[in-house]
């Protein structure tokens, strides 16, 4: 690993030099004069008076280079079409609605909030307010009125962007509805609202307030609209954590560390080039979203495919599908994706030539070494795990082909990203950690490109949030637990507050997880830890089963629960033997994917779920609180 470590070293090491070098990967309107300015620790500003635009990065140099080539692909399983578009045809979109967005008074650092599905008019709009300077904030489309209120409050977007509704799995979800009711709850209402009428949902608009997408594009379409150039560290968008409750974490990106860190990541990291095809299963609501849908993708004059739909319908090949019918050559989803694939018949996985796939990039949870092994004998391909977080903006961990082929360990997202300075400290000492010693994974500032500069509007819950959990260090902690294995692979073993204290004896979540989700009739679990008079706590698995046919009478149950236990046990002794497991056909998950533990826990501890406006299947939450009783 002599080239990759060599690289990292370098990025730590001679940061001006390394970074320097791969800037040269974007337009720069204005050189920038430093290459970053950490003088106000732990803040850190990258390629200081420099001055770029993500929307010509992303969209004119391509255009003017390569127009005909395709940049963006549309599949909508949902609503049965497909679009697609041009590089030249790109940009005539961006600008006919960059013209409407300045029409209706936006200008440089006003806020745009774009509430939509997956459909091509989101991407339009987010590149358009990186064309003009305005700063997007793009919530997941369906969000409860309440959360949505709550950052339209914190964001204070003059316009909001919007369509009638979704769909997920064939049903419909009206939008206009959920969006006046969190407008009127709101504090700071927008001056304008753009809806986009997919002709899924009647919906009444508010006259003086609500516009027409089509006719503003209509309006506009063939207008020029000139690009502001940006100083480096402005912000391009507010994107707010998934499960916040009380007031929004809006994680702060700069605009020209943002670029260069993805426009590098799609080499090292991703190993593609322009003409290339990249598929990222994930929502523009999120921050893979944002990175490897679109910003990241187009940077580098690739195809980016956006699909609209689940990974079962119409059935489980079609994601398969897609990547041979498009000749997909980078394909990122995440774990649940995957094993809720391997609820399917295996024979789906060989139904599709999959030939001009390179790799499968898997992130957004742990990814467990079972369905790594299984996707990966499955489809013949590299798995790829990465770890990261809305806040780094791009990965912590991952393998990095494009720098050197190394071995690859499943169960682990590898080795620090170029730029990352990531260690390992005890949680209540600080000491760094040698490696084999479990502690929480942390990052030495200055964080590279890409990660979040701030909070929107709080600098100080920045530094409180982030740089003040461990003692005697000012280090951004990922309050994630982990460690080093002796050939230097990472393992991300679950969250610091999902550790459980059983008798004295600290036990990750994610190892028993790991261990349950091993049975050969296990697709996914979630372990949980739960207040016990006795041992302080003791773990409580819930698990989904592959085939329930064995579980049909009480003692086959109470046989299968035995069966798991006994298999903890062997693993990883009699400590971290769960003292129930409860089967059940779901798990309550955000809409992102992940689980919600603290849900769970709270369930099983007789509390209040709390916030469950992110749950995608309420439906979940009622079968673990008839589980346990």
């Amino acid at each position: 690993m002599n080239q990759y470590h060599r690289a990292h070293r370098q990025s730590i090491n001679e940061r001006d030099e390394f970074w320097a070098a791969e800037a040269a990967r974007i337009h720069w309107e204005t050189p920038f004069t430093d290459v970053v300015d950490a003088s106000r620790p732990p803040f850190s500003q990258w390629f200081v008076g420099g001055r770029t635009n993500l929307c010509f990065n992303a969209v004119d140099r391509w255009a003017k280079k390569q127009p005909e080539h395709t940049a963006l692909i549309w599949h909508s399983t949902e609503v049965e079409r497909e679009n697609r578009y041009s590089y030249a045809e790109l940009l005539a979109e961006v600008q006919a609605v960059a013209a409407g967005l300045v029409e209706l008074g936006v200008g440089r650092g006003d806020r745009v909030l774009i509430y939509m599905p997956m459909i091509p008019e989101a991407v339009f709009t987010m590149l358009a307010c990186a064309r003009i300077g305005a700063v997007h904030s793009v919530v997941f489309g369906g969000f409860a009125a309440v959360s949505l209120a709550n950052r339209i409050d914190d964001a204070r977007p003059d316009v909001i962007v919007s369509a009638d509704a979704g769909s997920r799995a064939g049903k419909i979800l009206p939008y206009k509805p959920l969006l006046d009711d969190a407008i009127a709850r709101s504090q700071h209402p927008p001056r304008a609202v753009v809806m986009v009428d997919r002709q899924l949902a009647a919906f009444q608009k508010v006259a003086g307030r609500d516009h027409d997408y089509a006719a503003l594009r209509a309006r506009h379409l063939g207008a020029e609209v000139p690009v502001a150039w940006l100083e480096s560290s402005e912000p391009s968008y507010i994107l707010y954590t998934s499960g916040t409750t009380g007031k929004p974490k809006g994680v702060q990106r700069d605009t020209g560390g943002y670029a260069v860190a993805l426009a590098t990541s799609m080499d090292y990291v991703f190993q593609c080039k322009a003409g290339d095809t990249f598929f990222c299963t994930s929502d523009i609501g999120w921050v893979v979203g944002h990175s490897y849908i679109v910003y990241g993708p187009l940077l580098s004059g690739m195809a980016t495919v956006l699909y609209e739909g689940t990974p079962v319908r119409p059935d489980g090949a079609i994601l398969w599908k897609l990547v041979e019918q498009e000749r997909v050559n980078v394909l990122f989803s995440s774990p649940t994706a995957i094993r809720v694939l391997k609820k399917q018949d295996p024979a789906l996985l060989s139904r599709h030539d999959v030939s001009s796939l390179r790799a499968l990039y898997l992130a957004g949870e742990p990814l467990d070494e079972p369905t790594a092994t299984w996707i990966s004998q499955g489809l013949g391909k590299p798995v790829i795990d990465n770890y990261w977080q809305t806040e780094s903006g791009w990965p912590i961990l991952s393998a990095q082909p494009g720098i050197e082929q190394t071995p690859l360990k499943f169960g682990s997202p590898s080795f620090p990203v170029i730029g990352f300075d990531v260690r390992v400290f005890n949680e209540s000492t600080g000491e760094e950690l040698p490696a084999g010693e479990k502690g929480v994974v942390a990052i030495v500032p200055p964080l590279p490109p890409g990660a979040l500069s701030t909070l929107w509007g709080d600098d100080q819950r920045f530094v409180d949030t982030y740089f003040s959990s461990i003692p005697n260090q000012q280090v951004y902690s990922t309050f994630d637990w982990g460690l080093v294995d002796k050939d230097g692979y990472w393992f991300i073993l679950g969250r610091t507050d999902d550790v459980i204290n059983v008798a004295g004896h600290r036990l990750g979540t994610r190892e028993i997880e790991e261990s349950i989700s091993s049975h050969s009739n296990i697709a996914e679990c979630a372990v949980v830890g739960i207040a016990d008079a006795l041992k302080g706590q003791v773990a409580v698995a819930f698990a989904v089963l592959k085939n329930t046919t064995v579980i049909e009478s009480e003692a086959q149950r109470s046989a299968h629960e035995a069966e798991i236990m006994r298999q903890v046990d062997q693993q990883l002794g009699a400590v971290a033997r769960p003292a129930r497991v409860y089967f059940v056909t779901a798990l309550p998950k955000t809409r992102s994917g992940k689980v919600l533990r603290r849900v769970i826990q709270a369930v099983c501890e007789g509390r209040a779920p709390g916030d469950v406006t992110t749950m995608e299947d309420p439906a979940a939450l009622a079968q673990i609180q008839a589980a346990v009783g």
